[in-house]
């Protein structure tokens, strides 16, 4: 049986001083098949960048283990990385002062596997796949689109034929037509390929429209997790409904759902509530989720949430918002 192109157990990641920890990630587990694309979303201190960051092997776990085809002894100091990562950023991802044929063939440097020859092969061939063409290659960054950018870093990591790469943001400061046309190119090259993904956003739309399974991350944990159609068809967890509910492009046909506003503004990450970590902003939040942390357990075969009373409906959810905002 095939490993999984990469597996994380239990990963936690803790910034700071023993006496004042800062927990950026707390037992986070997932796998990824060959070929497959994890969405990851969540607000800004969720802990989505650090998840892709030690995935890529550029920063280690505090505790757990973070395996690459089943291997938990990867280096990173021998060749290509077997995960490559693109950036939000593409400007700042690539050496101003390099053309971008250096910067492309920069992950095949030190791999004594690939001749000077073949390398140069690879780096024409990268850049005609994500439509560059090899007239683009002796050019500086500065003489490049913000689009023409990210197919660069997109033929960056893809020059040493990974089994993954990891796009963190990579869309996002793109405009909407050239957005369109570099997700069509990672699913063009995921075909050819078989390339897994992990694609972390925190546009909905662009996540279901990319990705097989998603995660729904939340002050450095896993709220819940699920195929694509059952998380946004049936969403078990009080965070996952609010994030739905808050984009109007799902909210058509007769699935839509009333927008669920939640109170407050999330907690820091220095200072991660007791019990359920969303129980300061949630409707449904009890003395048990004040007092008892609910773990991540599964309520149907492959969806996974972490409530003590999931699944949860958006009727019972509205129903509690409307009592909390009269009590109130």
């Amino acid at each position: 049986m095939t490993p999984p192109v990469l597996e994380l157990r239990d990963v936690a990641k803790r910034y700071g001083s023993r006496r004042k920890p800062v927990w950026a990630l707390t037992g986070v587990s997932l796998q990824v098949q060959p070929g497959e694309t994890l969405g990851i979303v969540g607000e800004s201190g969720s802990g989505k960048s650090t998840l892709a960051r030690i995935a890529v092997g550029l920063e280690k776990p505090t505790a757990g283990a973070v395996l690459v085809n089943g291997d938990a002894n990867r280096s990173h100091g021998k060749g290509a990385s077997p995960i490559q990562m693109v950036f939000q950023d593409p400007a700042s991802s690539l050496d101003p002062l390099f053309p971008i044929f250096d910067s492309v063939r920069e992950p095949l440097t030190g791999d004594r596997s690939v001749s000077a020859e073949a390398g140069h092969i690879r780096v024409i061939r990268a850049l005609d796949e994500v439509g560059l063409g090899r007239d683009m290659a002796q050019r500086l960054p500065g003489e490049l689109s913000g689009g023409q950018k990210q197919r660069a870093s997109i033929a960056r990591a893809l020059v040493a034929l990974p089994p993954m790469i990891i796009c963190d943001e990579a869309v996002t400061a793109l405009d909407v037509s050239i957005r369109a046309q570099v997700l069509n190119l990672l699913r063009a090259v995921q075909a050819q390929h078989n390339t897994a993904f992990i694609f972390i956003s925190h546009d909905l739309c662009t996540v279901s429209y990319m990705s097989d399974r998603i995660m729904v991350m939340y002050l450095g944990g896993v709220m819940e997790a699920g195929a694509r159609e059952q998380l946004f068809a049936t969403p078990a967890h009080p965070y996952t409904h609010s994030l739905l509910s808050a984009v109007p492009a799902l909210q058509q046909g007769p699935g839509a759902r009333s927008r669920l506003r939640l109170k407050g503004d999330p907690p820091s990450v220095m200072q991660v509530p007791p019990g359920c970590r969303f129980q300061t902003r949630c409707p449904l939040a009890d003395e048990r989720c004040r007092r008892e942390q609910p773990a991540l357990r599964e309520i149907a075969p492959g969806h996974h949430a972490a409530c003590h009373y999931a699944p949860v409906s958006a009727q019972a959810l509205e129903a509690a918002a409307t009592a909390a905002e009269r009590t109130a």
